[in-house]
């Protein structure tokens, strides 16, 4: 792309050392099941908030993220399903718990999570056809809180 007065707002792949640490054959085992073209933050560009893309397409039987938290911002998740000839059919089933509830999604659907509200794990539990999942919320750089242990 040429190097013009806006082509750093154009963000075409994840941020470098963007994930946990893994090693070759972690990282390996996780690319047969997702993928994280894009993800954004303030270290990426100057005054942006986080946006997260994952497109999910084969189960793992983990959570992700595996552990309860919060956040000190409002997040929306989004899940989404990629059948041209229904936008609405997730192509799967994906497992969210908010506030200690479970939640079986089987539609696309934006899920807003106001600050201080714990959530996770995410499991995708079935996938027919690739789901986008998307995070975003209005702050600089992701953080979770995890949730105490009882």
């Amino acid at each position: 792309m040429s190097e013009t007065k806006y082509a750093k707002n154009i963000i075409d792949r994840p941020k470098e050392g963007f994930g946990p640490p893994e090693t070759p054959e972690e990282a390996k085992r996780r690319e047969e099941h997702v993928k994280f073209p894009i993800y954004v933050d303030e270290e990426v560009i100057p005054g942006a908030y986080y946006f997260m893309a994952a497109w999910w397409k084969k189960i793992t039987g983990q959570g992700s993220p595996a552990e309860e938290h919060d956040h000190d911002f409002d997040e929306y998740l989004i899940f989404l399903g990629t059948n041209p000839d229904d936008p609405n059919d997730l192509g799967g089933e994906v497992e969210l718990w908010i506030g200690g509830e479970k939640h079986v999604l089987t539609k696309s659907c934006a899920v807003f999570i106001p600050a201080g509200l714990k959530h996770a794990p995410i499991y995708f539990r079935k996938i027919e056809k690739p789901i986008w999942y998307l995070a975003t919320g209005p702050t600089a750089k992701y953080k979770k809180m995890l949730a105490e242990k009882s």
